[in-house]
C-alpha cells in the first residue's frame, strides 16, 4: 500500500522536486577558496572533521573487524548445532551460552543504534542492553551448571 501512496507522490510532483530537495541532498563534497595562492579547491571533508587520517583508518579497520567477527559468529553457531546434537556435554553447553549471548547482544545493539537517538537515550539503552546481556548469560550458565544444560534440555524438548 505504501508504494502505492509512493508512485502517487511521484506522479503528482514529478521526481525532479523530490530529489531536488534540501533533506535529499549532501553537504558538498568540494569547498571554494577565497585565496587563489592556495589550492583552489579543498575537500570540504578537511574543513569539517579535525581528526587526524591514521585515526580514521584505525576505526574503519576496527569496523571491519566487528563485522568480521559477527561472521564467524554466525558459521560458528550453525556448527555448533550439530555438535549439540552429537556431543553433549558441559563444554558445548558454556560454548552455546557464550555464543548465543554475545549474538543477540551485537544483534540488539545494532537495532538500537538504527532506532534509538539522542545522548540520554543512547546511553540508557545501551546499558540496559549491557545488563540484559549480562543477566542472559549469567541466567544460562546457571541453567547448565544447576540443571541439565543447554543441549539436554533442547533433545528434552524434541522428545515430548
Amino acid at each position: 500500500m505504501s508504494i502505492l501512496f509512493r508512485l502517487g507522490t511521484f506522479c503528482q510532483r514529478g521526481i525532479r522536486p523530490v530529489l531536488l530537495c534540501n533533506t535529499h541532498l549532501s553537504r558538498g563534497l568540494v569547498a571554494h577558496q577565497k585565496n587563489q595562492d592556495v589550492q583552489p579547491f579543498q575537500l570540504a571533508a578537511q574543513r569539517i572533521h579535525a581528526t587526524s587520517s591514521h585515526s580514521t583508518v584505525s576505526s574503519s579497520r576496527a569496523a571491519s573487524k566487528h563485522w568480521t567477527g559477527e561472521r564467524v559468529l554466525s558459521i560458528a553457531l550453525l556448527g555448533m548445532a550439530p555438535a549439540a546434537y552429537l556431543c553433549p556435554g558441559p563444554l558445548v553447553d558454556y560454548s552455546i551460552a557464550a555464543a548465543l549471548t554475545l549474538h543477540g547482544h551485537w544483534g540488539i545493539g545494532q537495532v538500537l543504534t538504527d532506532y534509538v537517538h539522542g545522548n540520554a537515550k543512547v546511553k540508557l539503552a545501551k546499558a540496559s542492553v549491557l545488563l540484559l546481556s549480562t543477566a542472559t548469560f549469567f541466567g544460562l550458565c546457571y541453567f547448565n551448571y544447576h540443571d541439565v544444560g543447554l543441549c539436554k534440555a533442547v533433545s528434552m524438548l524434541w522428545r515430548i
